[in-house]
């Protein structure tokens, strides 16, 4: 659907006086040496390669080969050097650079600051100009070297940047790309000497960072949710994206305001999600100086939390419900945390339930209800910092079976896994130029099976790589090929790529799924290169088939990416990437419309994008979380868990389990899926599903179980028991579908639950409508 809306007369100027414009586009790193400039000059060649006039100034000579080799064809316009504090630094010289007036300029290091006599103060405020003569440019920054960022570096690392750029600079760019590389790569450039600068002791510590990285990809993350919402509200979308979340809080100026902000915030922490907080007020009541005291409480709070406070009217308590869900749906809100009802059950079929209420009008956004434990758990309600014990662990002895895992996990192979948002944004180029670079220095390393598509500039990749030829498999009168683990096996490399992670055999082949070969090599002590695209991730299914409508039926199971010793991002902007569909470098030419207008879309790819940099931010967190508890970004646990999901077989019961792993896993948590039978007997379709859920939970980590009850009048307390049997904290639950008059007919599941599990948490997932692009 386009965009019908005719422009206003300042946003054709806007549009017009953009024609004139240079082009801006950002490459960010979390630290010198991630290969940023080694990216730069990259694009810089492709531009050339299509007939685009490219130049550069101030980019230091590299010291890596790779570096140097790509940065030797390219016309250089001279800086202007000067000596700081005995160090050499380069001006631009923009008289230069604007007679030579070239399409589009490389200039390194965006956080510079220019000699005093310099025309301006700053090497942003020199692009600027450029970029209003018409010259576009690409250029470089690290993640610390951003005000207000630099801060939260200063805090977590102790490392303070010389220059920095001001806050909204990447608004300013038309592209922002990261560029992402592990902790363990960089350890190993500054171990190899391949950067030729010694890097600041405080940078080259692996929990420093870490903390870097993530915070590189959140700042980048954030940037793309604002263009998706953007795009969203151009294309008329309504409702959550599915890409990020965002936590409403609905608070009353009570004494347990303050607690219902601190779930909030945790949840959206532990979510990588924003914190809203709302409170509804009669404009007739006066408050009292109590109720005063509270709101002044809970606002300060919600500062403090990094949310944003907004008090708005209400004219009568029953339009509560209405308001509070209209708000949520303008927002995009995907949960809305909320107390338990405090009603009896008579009270509330007199009065009206406000949570039933809420319940019946949300579509798209999950209900969390917070059970009150302040009587039980005081002012441990509110988070607290874990105490770490790693010294102990240092001196502690090693049990017979901890040894024999240590030994196993010795022998074991290491395991690189590159990560990419779609097709197309070159997994499988970066994984062959690593495997070239550790080819040259002398490491063994095969290919066990790469993927080319046609692509020129990957096939050029193999090089001198040696390929182990691929197995035949005879399938229903067809000869299908795949990979020979067996002869991989023979051959017994140090590394081998293994390219498409999340590909399923070829039926008669030993194991169903690439990723169990990837793990019976890396048992056999060979050590693997692999490739897969985030819409593979087994828990993101569902939030996969909100964002672009497709339903992705080969998955890989969460657990294989924690497997991994090292996962990095490979990032590229949409704009980038749709330009690769056009110019045949992804699908031929014959398929490129119609791939542009499915699944290449800019919704799609921006939505997709969001979600790989939100996911490995996670995953970056909870490494960080395993080295040291103290460090972890989105802050520590505040209590132990036990997630329970209540789930009905012939429902959309795998949605559920997914979610419920996700949860569990953010919180360390341990999580049990249970089906309570309502005394019906077994169909062979509930039976077959039942085996297929079991299954999905199982792989993901889970314990599934089973009870009956005499009938379905009894289905919720057979669910409590079962749930409080565990000790469970949290219970997850589908929204019901039901007609409001047959629910009160037949008993309401939900409801009752509501009535009689007010000592746990409950989360009512709501059924998801897809949107389409």
């Amino acid at each position: 659907m386009a965009p019908l809306k005719k422009k206003t007369p300042e946003e054709l100027l806007l549009s017009i006086a953009k024609l004139h414009q240079g082009r801006l586009k950002i490459l960010i790193g979390a630290v010198s040496g991630s290969g940023k400039t080694y990216h730069m000059l990259r694009e810089g060649t492709e531009l050339k390669r299509d007939g685009i006039d490219v130049v550069l100034c101030a980019v230091p000579r590299p010291q890596s080969p790779e570096t140097l080799e790509l940065i030797e064809p390219f016309e250089r316009v001279p800086s202007i050097h000067w000596q700081k504090d005995g160090a050499e630094q380069k001006d631009l010289d923009l008289d230069a650079l604007v007679k030579r007036d070239a399409e589009v300029l490389l200039i390194d290091g965006l956080a510079h600051r220019n000699r005093e006599d310099a025309k301006f103060q700053t090497r942003l405020e020199d692009i600027i100009f450029l970029l209003g003569k018409g010259i576009s440019v690409i250029t470089t920054i690290n993640v610390y070297e951003l005000e207000g960022v630099d801060q939260a570096v200063l805090k977590w690392t102790g490392i303070r940047p010389s220059c920095t750029v001001p806050a909204h600079t990447l608004e300013l760019a038309d592209e922002v790309r990261l560029i992402d590389v592990s902790p363990e790569t960089m350890l190993k450039r500054f171990e190899d000497g391949t950067l030729g600068v010694k890097p600041d002791p405080a940078i080259s510590l692996r929990g420093n960072l870490a903390v870097l990285r993530e915070l590189s990809l959140r700042l980048v993350a954030e940037g793309v949710n604002e263009s998706l919402e953007k795009h969203r509200e151009e294309m008329g979308l309504t409702g959550p994206s599915g890409a990020s979340e965002r936590i409403l809080v609905t608070a009353q100026y009570h004494w347990n305001g303050s607690l219902y902000v601190r779930r909030g915030q945790q949840i959206a922490r532990r979510l990588n999600g924003d914190v809203v907080v709302v409170s509804f007020k009669e404009p007739q009541k006066k408050l009292s100086k109590e109720e005063q005291a509270f709101k002044a409480s809970i606002k300060k709070l919600t500062v403090k939390v990094g949310g944003t406070f907004e008090e708005l009217p209400l004219q009568s308590r029953r339009r509560l419900p209405s308001a509070l869900v209209r708000y949520a749906e303008e927002h995009q809100v995907t949960r809305i945390v909320m107390g338990h009802s405090k009603q009896s059950r008579w009270q509330q079929l007199k009065q009206g339930s406000i949570v039933d209420s809420v319940l019946r009008k949300l579509k798209q956004i999950d209900l969390f209800l917070m059970a009150d434990r302040s009587e039980q758990e005081g002012e441990r309600i509110l988070p607290v910092k874990q105490r770490s014990d790693s010294r102990k662990a240092l001196f502690r002895r090693f049990s017979p079976d901890e040894r024999e895992q240590q030994m196993e996990s010795m022998r074991r192979g290491s395991f690189n896994l590159y990560i990419g948002a779609a097709p197309g944004v070159g997994k499988t180029y970066r994984m062959l130029a690593e495997a070239n670079m550790m080819y040259q220095k002398g490491i063994d390393v095969v290919i066990g099976i790469v993927e080319t598509h046609g692509r020129e500039d990957t096939l050029k990749q193999i090089g001198e790589l040696p390929i182990i030829a691929r197995q035949t498999i005879q399938y229903r009168g067809t000869q299908l090929e795949e990979m020979d683990v067996e002869a991989i096996v023979s051959r017994n490399p140090d590394v081998v790529l293994v390219d498409e992670l999340a590909h399923t055999n070829v039926p008669g082949s030993l194991r169903k799924k690439r990723y169990e070969d990837v793990i019976y090599l890396l048992q056999k002590g060979i050590s693997v290169i692999s490739t897969m695209n985030v819409q593979h991730i087994e828990s993101l299914n569902d939030a996969i088939e909100q964002v672009t409508g497709v339903r992705v039926r080969e998955t890989v199971p969460d657990a294989i990416i924690r497997l991994a010793d090292q996962v990095e991002l490979i990032d590229v902007t949409p704009q980038m990437l749709q330009q690769r569909m056009r110019d045949g470098k992804i699908y031929a030419k014959a398929k490129v419309e119609q791939a542009l207008g499915a699944f290449f879309t800019t919704g799609n790819l921006i939505a997709l994008r969001e979600l790989a940099l939100r996911e490995l931010a996670d995953d970056v967190d909870e490494r960080l979380e395993a080295w040291d508890r103290n460090q972890t970004l989105r802050g520590t646990l505040r209590r132990r868990e036990v997630i329970f999901v209540g789930i009905d077989i012939l429902a959309d019961a795998e949605r559920l389990i997914r979610r419920g792993f996700r949860i569990a896993y953010r919180l360390k948590a341990q999580w049990h899926v249970h089906h309570v039978q309502d005394g019906a007997p077994w169909t062979d379709e509930a039976i077959n599903k039942r085996d297929l859920l079991m299954k999905l939970t199982e792989r993901l980590g889970g314990v599934f179980e089973m009870s009956k009850a005499e009938s379905r009048e009894h289905i919720a307390g057979t669910l409590l028991t079962a749930a409080n049997r565990i000790k469970a904290t949290q219970l997850i639950v589908g929204q019901p579908s039901r007609k409001a008059w047959y629910a009160s007919f037949r008993g309401n599941i939900v409801r009752e639950l509501l009535q009689a599990g007010r000592h746990m948490d409950m989360l009512i997932v709501a059924n998801r409508i897809t949107d389409k692009h």
